[in-house]
């Protein structure tokens, strides 16, 4: 099928059909998405369905795993706020107490059947169910024979100055070459495949000369010439890698997605088996899942030299070894200057050619596993749903040919990466939780119609017993933001109840009954729901396309491991997109294979259901002349094209590059006719994308959908356009500490017979607000905070009356009597404090548990009073004298108290419940706590716990909206 068939068949199957009940558990593709609610959005929005609720990766540690507990813990996953499980075995975690439990087969009958129990379970429970394919990643095992095993071609070199006669083994040069694989598999073999004399600089193609005649020879004897050579050996490396923490009967050597006979036997092997044991699978499973391509380089198959001469019309062998780079772990280079240096005119022609190896190599992947793997998915009536990323891929077009496109974040690296704390312009990294993948991963979705769009959210192998719901929510506001509209959470441990503290952990965020904020953990959900009942049922407005460099990587560095590129040709990359987004404009990548097949109309690219009226080229050098034709026929309509610091200058490959150059060059003349729509930008010096944008914004007349006054690094938005009409707005301040006032102005046509409200994601409820002249509204965001204003047809409804972060007869309450409860011991201490203090600043550093404060208060007028606690570090619970006031768990810890208060005396009580890392620390002898607090390398520093303050009561007259 051509890319064209498949894109036209995925919008048949997911445009124009507005989706809102919840999921039919267990329900493959004839059951999802969920079927019309005609009750219509805000009922969906007020008490969403568990479908739209978060997923849990549910790691089955070891596959020890038992009926009764199965069904357990989906019942407190149920209870927590859970909607579906991803079943994924994986490796039992090591230094962890097993309690002697039988560890099952994969696909063994036993096994099955726990698949089954859970089936079973999750239908009971309304909640769906995924399931991994294989186990771990990448998915492979001991059944895999010959060339069924993933393959690698890798090269290895010794420098030498002749003249001289140099002796070497074949064992020697194997060794040169052996890149660091990250699980290497133990009957791993190496071949030596051909052998090049190379001077150094290689200035000329006579300087290459073939010796490969020697290959078969034990000992290897080189006359080495006079002057400066390299001996290139290249090496083809069988059954190299393993499964990464693979479960038994799942691990083993890794399968070789490049063999489809290899890839079919695989799937059809797992699906045989499964529904011979249940009935079809499309009864019990929503989506098999593949969790990402990271194939530790894996770039090989037998037939490779014959696809890449068909597809390219010459032979790569000869050159093969002069096109590569040294290998490191993960596929990604480990030296670019390994091999001989090179003159210009050589360089150019092996880049050129390295970049044909590329996309031979991501073509066949596309052909040989990521379409057979959809296809399969289809034949069992599932959905497919994957990480469709790695080393050696199409970053957008791959995540084009699945059901439910996914994407990835991570809190791993929170301390260099600050993720809350800072948006940097030097780092694309520092302070985001999105990974640079997820934008070519949401995009593909918009380009496809696809509205579920899947994040494994916020990976933690990190700060396991540190994360915070606060945290947690600021991750998946960023996510949302880059286009993200379903959770799979990272994730939740298989662990029965008896086995020691803290449980088996193979990784997380301690998702666990016994983590201190786990009776709070549906306040998350719960809140994560309603963003999701939403953004899933509308479609994220862009109308700018943005073209990353690819091709100029590829040609040059060559492909990167996605999401963690060791390197990238331009790394400003992601600033620009934020940039435009806090200027109020929206955003997606495009490919050029995506631009060739669009289509020009008035002045818009159109693609699918998508169009743009702009196109900026983020230093793309290297082009291919049909993307440039219709470049010329979109500018030409009234298109207008931005080129960030040069404009295209060169073709792509090596087959008739020099025509190609030059077909490239009087194209780009033709565009320069068009001054005014086709545009050469330099970029800002210092990198502040979002100081630098709206010159370009007003001069060229790219229309915001808001305009944000004064617009933060913090601040960003998305704009939504349902199926009725109405219009939604995703506010979101994603710094842990600062809040922020702006204007934001709405224009002309989203007001214009429409209605503004507030729809509160912590509540469900929603409310009507009034907008000042030509659609300002005055926006106050605290910390963490987010904001859902959507514009529809109701006339009538409750004005919003948010509480103030101050207001009038402010006092300071101090004098606060303190109780320590420890959630780990049976231990409760008390203290004094004059103003509440962190508690990593005082002796109780390592407390972990509840911290209760309380106070008398004496106020005279209890009119429009609020209680506000200031800077809290964990959870928050209020109560005067005796009546609860509720919980707050992220940003101002704001509370309503007017109607508890009575005049005269008051009995204020503040509880606060804290993270569990400090108190982790001083378990030395656990050594499942110490793996993940004390890891060397990377030890967990000292968090901030309780309440800090300072804690205010005031009357509020003026509201903070």
């Amino acid at each position: 099928m051509n890319r064209r068939d498949f894109i036209e068949r995925s919008l048949c199957m997911t445009g124009g059909c507005l989706m809102l009940s919840p999921a039919v558990a267990g329900a493959g593709r004839a059951m999802w998405p969920p079927a019309r609610n005609e009750d219509g959005y805000f009922p969906v929005f007020r008490r969403p369905g568990m479908s739209y609720h978060p997923f849990v990766r549910w790691w089955w540690n070891g596959d020890k795993v038992k009926a009764e507990e199965l069904i357990r813990e989906l019942h407190l996953l149920k209870a927590a706020g859970i909607g579906g499980v991803e079943i994924n075995p994986v490796k039992f975690p090591e230094n962890t107490d097993d309690l002697g439990v039988e560890s099952l087969q994969w696909l063994d009958d036993k096994w099955i059947d726990m698949l089954k129990v859970t089936f079973d379970e999750t239908r009971k429970l309304g909640m769906a169910c995924d399931l991994i394919v294989g186990s771990g990643w990448p998915f492979g095992g001991m059944f895999l024979k010959g060339d069924e095993r993933a393959q690698m071609m890798v090269i290895g070199v010794k420098k030498l100055k002749g003249p001289m006669r140099y002796e070497t083994s074949v064992f020697n040069l194997l060794k040169e070459a052996d890149p660091a694989i990250q699980e290497p598999y133990a009957g791993r073999t190496a071949h030596l495949v051909a052998l090049k004399l190379v001077e150094n600089p290689l200035t000329r193609l006579e300087g290459i000369v073939d010796i490969s005649e020697k290959t078969g020879e034990d000992r290897i004897y080189v006359d080495v010439p006079e002057g400066n050579h390299a001996l290139y050996a290249l090496v083809r490396m069988d059954s190299f890698g393993s499964v990464i923490n693979g479960a038994p009967g799942s691990d083993g050597p890794a399968l070789n997605h490049l063999n489809r006979a290899a890839v079919e036997k695989y799937l059809t092997r797992m699906s045989d088996a499964i529904e011979r044991r249940t009935g079809p699978l499309s009864r019990h499973i929503r989506a098999f899942f593949v969790d990402g391509w990271e194939l530790d380089g894996a770039n090989w198959i037998a037939d490779m030299p014959e696809v890449f001469k068909r597809r390219n019309g010459y032979d790569i062998m000869p050159w093969l070894p002069l096109t590569m780079h040294k290998m490191g772990g993960m596929g990604s280079v480990s030296d670019y200057h390994y091999g001989v240096d090179m003159s210009p005119g050589l360089r150019d022609m092996f880049n050129r050619m390295h970049y044909d190896v590329e996309v031979t190599e991501a073509e066949m992947f596309r052909d040989r596993f990521c379409i057979p793997f959809a296809d399969w998915c289809r034949r069992l009536n599932v959905l497919s749903r994957v990480q469709a990323y790695g080393r050696g891929f199409f970053p957008l077009e791959s995540s084009m040919h699945v059901d439910i496109p996914e994407g990835e974040s991570w809190t791993t690296n929170y301390l260099q990466h600050r993720i809350g704390e800072e948006m940097s312009n030097e780092d694309y990294r520092r302070g985001r939780a999105y990974t640079m993948v997820n934008k070519y991963v949401t995009s593909a979705a918009h380009l496809t119609g696809k509205r579920l769009v899947s994040n494994e959210e916020m990976t933690n192998t990190y700060r396991v017993f540190n994360m915070t719901l606060e945290f947690l929510k600021l991750g998946c506001d960023q996510n949302t933001i880059v286009g993200i509209t379903h959770s799979v959470l990272h994730g939740f441990n298989y662990s029965p109840p008896e086995a020691p503290f803290p449980g088996w952990i193979r990784y997380g965020a301690y998702y666990n009954e016994k983590n201190n904020w786990w009776p709070y953990f549906h306040c998350f959900n719960e809140y994560r729901a309603r963003v999701c009942a939403i953004v899933q049922n509308a479609d994220m407005y862009a109308d700018i396309a943005v073209l990353p460099p690819l091709g100029d990587m590829w040609t040059t560095l060559g492909m990167q491991n996605e999401p963690f590129p060791s390197i990238v040709n331009v790394p400003y990359q992601t600033l620009l997109w934020e940039a435009m987004n806090k200027n109020g404009n929206g955003v997606d990548y495009v490919s050029e294979p995506v631009i060739r097949e669009a289509k020009v109309s008035k002045g818009w690219l159109h693609y699918g259901k998508r169009k743009y009226s702009s196109l900026f080229l983020i230093a793309v050098e290297r082009i291919d002349p049909d993307t440039l034709a219709v470049l010329h026929e979109f500018v030409a309509a009234g298109g207008k094209v931005f080129c960030i610091e040069t404009y295209p200058n060169q073709s792509l490959g090596w087959s008739r590059h020099d025509a190609r150059d030059g077909e490239v060059k009087r194209w780009v003349e033709k565009l320069k006719t068009f001054p005014d729509r086709f545009v050469l930008l330099q970029k800002p010096d210092d990198n502040d994308f979002v100081k630098w944008y709206p010159a370009i914004q007003r001069r060229h007349r790219l229309t915001p959908f808001v305009t944000i006054t004064d617009p933060n690094p913090h601040v960003m938005a998305n704009r939504y356009i349902r199926d009725d009409g109405a219009e939604v707005f995703f506010f979101i301040n994603s710094h842990l500490h600062n809040d922020y006032r702006t204007t934001v102005t709405f224009p002309k046509t989203t007001i214009t017979g429409k209605y503004p409200w507030v729809w509160d994601l912590d509540t469900g409820e929603r409310y009507r607000i009034e907008l000042g002249r030509q659609g300002a509204f005055e926006m106050y965001l605290g910390p963490v905070a987010s904001r859902m204003i959507v514009f529809d047809h109701e006339a009538e409804g409750a004005a919003w009356h948010p509480l103030p972060v101050t207001g009038d007869n402010l006092q300071t309450l101090e004098g606060w009597d303190v109780e320590l409860r420890h959630s780990l011991e049976e231990k409760v201490e008390a203290t004094r404090m004059k103003t509440p203090v962190d508690l990593k600043d005082t002796e109780y550093v390592h407390f972990t548990g509840r911290v209760v404060y309380r106070k008398t208060v004496t106020v005279r007028d209890t009119k429009g009073a609020t209680l506000n606690l200031g800077k809290v570090y964990g959870l928050s619970e209020v109560k005067v004298n005796g009546t609860d006031c509720g919980v707050t768990w992220y940003g101002n810890r704001l509370y309503d108290v007017s109607g508890k208060l009575r005049a005269g005396e008051n009995k204020l009580e503040i509880q606060v419940v804290t993270t569990m890392g400090n108190y982790m620390k001083t378990l030395t002898d656990n050594k499942v706590a110490q793996r993940w607090v004390n890891r060397p390398g990377r030890p967990q520093p000292i968090q901030s716990m309780g309440l800090v303050g300072p804690v205010t009561l005031y009357q509020h007259i003026k509201t903070d909206v």
